[in-house]
């Protein structure tokens, strides 16, 4: 195979007509010139080189190898440009994944300020709903994913960046007996029906958790594993149910919604990201995007 290197050598010496003016632009002896040289020649298994007068002059097969370095040395100058571009975080891609009400409350609007500020960073996103994107993460398929997550709850090589505690709030047709109270405790759900509205997995467990402190579990009367149909089902006098505030943006009008407490549920709404890729310009803009937007909710 022959040396990328070497094939630039040569084309320093065709370019300068002699291994000595060659020597003194690369900065290396004509000694080491003409031991590069060799070795080329040596690989290609012709002659590269012959005297002219005072200086040297190609070969037909030098000739061939030098327009070849020549475009070599153009891609190679090309190739640093655009890793220098990347390493800014003025290009490349980023993959994403997030679930529905994430990308709701806080996608749009940080991929649009992530935008403006990185333009020609591609961001190619994905929804997971119900699945766990963190394994994606792990196996870097995906740079980063909006994930439902305990605070200090991770694995190894993958940092949780907090963006978000969203409590949630308690959803009650408008005719139900505690729908004139300003604020609920957890307890007065205790002997009612509820819509369940999480599917297994974190977040269902942050409402279960409470639950458990409050020394209940929720009698679940029907199923409902997306936050608009629960409403619905709420509406229409099924049950109560216990969503999060970043998906009542938008509450059906037959419901009302109140305050928890005592305890009041809480899912921590993460970024996680590889640790070897936090010293990316792009991927810790878009966390910064992602901060912002979250600050934007409280």
């Amino acid at each position: 195979m022959l040396d990328v290197r070497r094939m630039q050598v040569l084309r320093a010496v065709v370019t300068s007509g002699s291994v000595t003016a060659a020597a003194a632009h690369l900065g290396y002896t004509p000694s080491a010139v003409s031991q590069q040289i060799a070795a080329l020649e040596k690989q290609a298994g012709t002659t590269l080189l012959e005297r002219s007068g005072r200086g040297v002059r190609p070969t037909a097969a030098g000739r061939l190898l030098t327009e070849h370095a020549a475009v070599i040395g153009r891609h190679l100058a090309e190739a640093e440009t655009a890793l220098a571009e990347l390493r800014a975080g003025r290009t490349g891609r980023l993959a994403v994944r997030y679930f529905a009400t994430a990308g709701a409350a806080l996608v749009p609007p940080a991929l649009a300020r992530f935008r403006r500020e990185h333009p020609d960073v591609r961001v190619d996103l994905r929804l997971v709903d119900p699945d766990d994107p963190l394994p994606e993460v792990e196996r870097g398929e995906a740079d980063l994913a909006i994930v439902v997550r305990r605070r200090g709850q991770a694995r190894d090589g993958v940092r949780l960046v907090h963006l978000l505690d969203d409590p949630y709030l308690v959803v009650l047709p408008r005719a139900h007996r505690l729908a004139g109270a300003r604020v609920l405790d957890l307890t007065d759900l205790a002997d009612e029906p509820w819509v369940g509205s999480e599917p297994a997995g974190p977040c269902r467990e942050a409402v279960l958790d409470a639950c458990g402190a409050a020394g209940f579990s929720p009698a679940v009367a029907v199923e409902s594993e997306d936050y608009p149909t629960t409403q619905a089902f709420v509406a229409a006098g099924l049950g109560v149910g216990v969503v999060p505030r970043t998906a009542l943006d938008s509450p059906h009008p037959d419901v009302v919604v109140r305050p928890l407490r005592h305890p009041r549920p809480v899912r921590a709404i993460h970024a996680a990201v590889r640790e070897t890729t936090l010293d990316q310009p792009a991927l810790r803009g878009l966390l910064d995007a992602l901060r912002h937007a979250a600050a934007a909710r409280h």
